[in-house]
């Protein structure tokens, strides 16, 4: 895997790639970045399908930011990746987001993650409507720690945004 909206890859590959998910609307594609300047840059310019959800990785406060950007893209379902999940996401704002997931580092010299951050998550997307799934708590292998949280697992879904969905493909 690598990131779409590498400053490295041509925009005419990265428009290659959207016609394909475009015409494999079978499938539901997740296009996940930590390159959230280039994704708001080039979204414009691109064809946003109800098959094709956008994400940005988060994984502490100082990339909390990225939401911002994130919102500026008329993606079907815009989600955030809070994993691996480092440190509580204070300042984050799910206005417009539909979906976050929460997860633990697992590998060697993976760092911990704390139930109170992903509670805290889990809270916060509970008061603001968006969809909430904990994949894992990490350790030295991903399934090491399991999934649940509070004696249960999340795994919550979203659905596409009913403005964007009714009109087809944005734009």
């Amino acid at each position: 895997m690598s990131d779409l909206f590498h400053e490295d890859i041509p925009l005419e590959y990265v428009s290659e790639v959207f016609e394909v998910m475009r015409r494999a609307d079978w499938h539901t594609f997740q296009i996940l970045t930590k390159r959230e300047d280039r994704m708001a840059e080039l979204a414009a310019g691109l064809p946003w399908p109800l098959n094709v959800w956008l994400g940005v990785s988060i994984e502490n406060r100082r990339f909390v930011h990225r939401a911002d950007r994130l919102r500026d893209v008329d993606a079907a379902v815009r989600f955030i990746s809070a994993e691996p999940l480092l440190g509580p996401l204070e300042g984050l704002d799910l206005t417009d987001i539909d979906w976050l997931i929460a997860g633990g580092e697992s590998g060697a010299g993976h760092r911990p993650v704390r139930a109170e951050w992903v509670r805290e998550l889990r809270d916060r997307c509970g008061e603001d409507r968006v969809a909430f799934f904990f994949k894992q708590w990490g350790g030295s292998r991903a399934k090491t720690g399991g999934r649940e949280l509070d004696g249960r697992t999340w795994s919550e879904w979203p659905e596409a945004r009913p403005a964007i969905a009714a009109g087809g493909v944005p734009g």
